[in-house]
């Protein structure tokens, strides 16, 4: 085998990288045909292809790496200046922070993520992006100092679709109705221009719009939504102007939006000044780069660590029977570690468990169910990490942990956005009212992820988690499957809602009618679950959910309340 030419291995790598994101632009830029044909399965089939993309294309990168040279017979100095030589190759180019990632990857896989070094990896980014840059080649700009009538006009023509509108006159009426319900006189002629980007982001069954009107002395959240009726024509659901709203429409639960640009850092640089709560990497990933969303939490993690001097420590709640649970009190998210034994209640290999994140992963979370992030070897410094969670580690994950003087090292674990646990929740919370709508949103909950082909499983409180917008996600994986590998049955007629002797109980068998006893604990909150969502005890509700599935229908799971849509709000302007 010849002796490598570095700069030549730099130019392969990039080009692995661009060939990879042209297929992630093709699958992206097809959204919008999608959406006009209503073909919401190809969608769902689209997201989880454009999803597997980056693991092929970097499979091909490193392949052909082996078959030039051997990676562990070169030394640190060839790798230093294999990245100087590929730093180069990034001047002007539109997506560096993403290209930079890539090859990380293409280290990190190459090494098994042994060798997490500035040097020869982009732990630190290599220039600080400064928005604005291209500005020009991601929004569109429109005077707002005429008729807000006229300047709806031109917003929705700047945006055309192979369809015909429902009623555009009826939808432009609304639009310019809920601007002037909703601000004062002086607001609304104090807006000067009104900004948006110029990628469509589509998700679902909706198209959104996303901008913001700007004045002298405010920004306000300017978003679109844009739907099909049963006749195949364009009409506007809802015009979206809180900042919880549009916190919520990128929200961590949430599927990955198509959006064809090829200027992603300023998209992101424009959504994080209208989203100033949501960090980069949140944004990132929500445009379906979450490769690149990881490299940024990790940055932003070491960072969090420098600044701080917490240490972690088992994550408050129930344990867990399948994962150990930590986190770092001051920091957002939870890790999650696979253990090394299951009890016997859990029939259930490690493989099982990371088929089932996986699967979570590639399906549509419907706004119900947390992403997750998978990492290798991930290293944190083991005086941070409290004695007894390193202890509590060793010995229920000990197969996973690494241990040094300087560090702990995890081999394989999951990252979650930290929520309050529902069960901790209902016991803290004394407010009857935050209780109950606690006790619906996750009878909804369930309703949702059912309705999305995902039976959850263990729908033990304990397994879900409330944001602090009040809203109810599922974040427990390890039992879920499709709702077609289940069969709802009835119970026996018996005194003893327990007794399962007389029947023949295979291990797809499920009988929604116990559910009520295991949900939630007290006999006050099963009350009021029940009487909040009976369906959920009734094997015909799941039984109908299976069949609706099983016809391809694709159920609305909207990122806003039925009260915001227009056909709600203006019940008088109906066709």
């Amino acid at each position: 085998m010849s002796s490598p030419n570095v700069a030549q291995l730099a130019y392969q790598i990039l080009k692995g990288f661009e060939k990879s994101f042209r297929w992630y632009s093709r699958i992206t830029g097809a959204a919008q045909q999608r959406f006009e044909q209503a073909q919401w399965e190809a969608g769902q089939k689209a997201a989880k292809e454009r999803i597997a993309i980056y693991d092929q294309s970097l499979a091909e990168v490193v392949a052909q790496i082996y078959q030039q040279l051997h990676p562990h017979l070169q030394d640190n100095p060839f790798w230093r200046e294999l990245k100087q030589h590929y730093l180069k190759q990034l001047d002007d180019h539109p997506q560096f922070e993403l290209a930079e990632t890539f090859y990380n990857s293409v280290i990190g896989r190459l090494f098994r993520h042994q060798k997490i070094d500035d040097e020869i990896m982009f732990v630190l980014p290599s220039r600080c992006y400064l928005p604005g840059q291209v500005r020009h080649n991601v929004i569109n700009t429109f005077d707002a100092r005429g008729t807000i009538r006229a300047t709806l006009e031109e917003i929705i023509r700047a945006y055309p679709f192979q369809l015909d509108y429902a009623d555009k006159d009826r939808d432009l009426t609304r639009l310019e109705n809920y601007l002037r319900d909703t601000f004062s006189t002086r607001q609304l002629a104090s807006i000067q221009r009104i900004e948006m980007l110029q990628p469509v982001f589509f998700r679902s069954k909706a198209a959104y719009l996303i901008g913001r009107m700007c004045s002298d002395t405010e920004v306000i959240p300017f978003v679109i939504t844009l739907m099909l009726n049963s006749q195949r024509q364009l009409y506007v659901d809802t015009l979206l102007t809180a900042r919880r709203d549009l916190s919520v429409l990128f929200g961590f639960a949430r599927s990955y939006f198509m959006a064809d640009t090829q200027y992603p850092a300023e998209v992101v640089a424009f959504l994080q000044e209208l989203m100033p709560n949501k960090k980069h990497f949140e944004l990132y990933i929500s445009l379906g780069f979450y490769k690149h969303g990881k490299t940024v939490f990790y940055r932003n993690f070491l960072q969090h660590l420098a600044q701080s001097d917490d240490q972690f420590e088992a994550a408050p709640g129930i344990r867990g029977l399948v994962m150990a649970v930590f986190h770092l009190p001051s920091y957002g998210v939870v890790f999650k570690v696979i253990k090394d034994e299951f009890p016997e209640s859990k029939k259930i290999t490690r493989e099982q468990v990371k088929a089932c994140y996986k699967l979570v992963k590639m399906h549509d979370r419907v706004g119900r169910m947390a992403d997750t992030h998978e990492y290798m070897n991930f290293r944190l410094p083991r005086a941070r990490v409290s004695p007894e969670l390193l202890a509590e580690l060793q010995e229920v994950a000990g197969s996973s942990i690494d241990v040094t003087d300087e560090e702990v090292m995890i081999k394989h674990l999951y990252i979650e956005r930290k929520m309050t646990p529902l069960n901790l929740y209902l016991e803290q919370e004394t407010d009857p009212d935050k209780i109950r709508h606690a006790l619906d949103d996750l009878g909804l909950c369930i309703k949702q992820i059912a309705a999305a082909n995902i039976f959850p499983g263990d729908m033990l409180h304990k397994n879900f988690g409330i944001t602090r917008h009040g809203r109810v996600i599922f974040y427990d994986y390890d039992e879920i499957c499709y709702m077609s590998e289940r069969q709802f049955r009835n119970l026996p007629a018996s005194d003893d809602p327990y007794a399962l002797d007389t029947l023949s109980v295979g291990p797809d068998d499920v009988f929604p009618e116990q559910f009520e006893h295991f949900i939630v604990g007290k006999k006050a909150l099963k009350e009021q679950l029940k009487a909040l969502h009976p369906e959920l005890m009734r094997p015909a509700y799941w039984r109908s959910i299976q069949q609706e599935v099983a016809s391809g229908k694709l159920k609305d799971v909207l990122p806003y309340p039925e009260s915001q849509r227009f056909n709600k709000r203006f019940p008088e302007q109906q066709d």
